[in-house]
């Protein structure tokens, strides 16, 4: 059987929240949500990406596995694609699951539908239907003169952010977190927020409660 894991990289700095990824959230630091839910899927392995002790220490208490990541790899600038590279070179793995941890909401069913999802694609995104009309540099993306309804519209859907999967091989030919073929896993829109800025942590603790409620992981 191929080899799935799921890597959290996750900072100490950041500049909306102080300290964002070990914020309390109803009683637990805000990476708990990521890590727990991989643990209670059927990836193999849960792992920690980070430069921050403290991070790595809570990491490991909540049951991940934690990897070092240079300070050079950790700044404003660097990439998430930085990041999940260093850690191919040092854990081994077929499949691997990008999990953010900013994003409370995301549940096991939905690290496994991906970790499934990539017997028939190169990579897998997490995707909410959106069905909002857009404004772009005062450009809208729909005629004013003929607006459609929204059930007219052509699908579309929002990238939430908090779950990325492919293949060792696509992720090394790439350098990309996605790449080749890519497949939708859509997620209810209710559970498409990331924790970026206070206002969306204060959404998150009213939501983890109906989403995650004690043993939904």
């Amino acid at each position: 059987m191929p080899r799935s894991v799921t890597i959290i990289p996750a900072r100490g700095g950041s500049k909306g929240i102080p300290r964002k990824n070990l914020v309390d959230l109803n009683g637990h630091p805000l990476i708990y949500y990521a890590i727990t839910a991989s643990l209670a899927s059927g990836v193999d392995e849960t792992w920690v990406s980070s430069d921050d002790e403290e991070i790595l220490e809570v990491a490991a208490s909540i049951g991940a596995c934690a990897l070092r990541r240079p300070a050079e790899l950790a700044t404003d600038t660097a990439s998430s694609e930085s990041a999940l590279l260093h850690f191919a070179e040092h854990v081994d793995f077929d499949r691997l699951v990008f999990l953010q941890a900013t994003s409370p909401l995301v549940l096991a069913e939905d690290i496994d539908r991906a970790v499934a999802m990539l017997d028939e694609y190169d990579s897998v995104l997490s995707v909410a239907e959106f069905t909002q009309f857009v404004w772009i540099d005062g450009v809208p993306n729909y005629d004013i003169n003929h607006r459609r309804r929204r059930q007219d519209s052509a699908p579309a859907y929002l990238e939430t952010g908090s779950l990325f999967a492919t293949t060792r091989a696509a992720l090394l030919r790439s350098r990309n977190r996605l790449s080749g073929r890519i497949g939708y896993c859509v997620v209810p829109k209710l559970r498409s927020y990331d924790v970026d800025s206070e206002d969306d942590l204060e959404v998150a603790r009213h939501l983890v409660p109906l989403i995650r409620p004690a043993g939904v992981r």
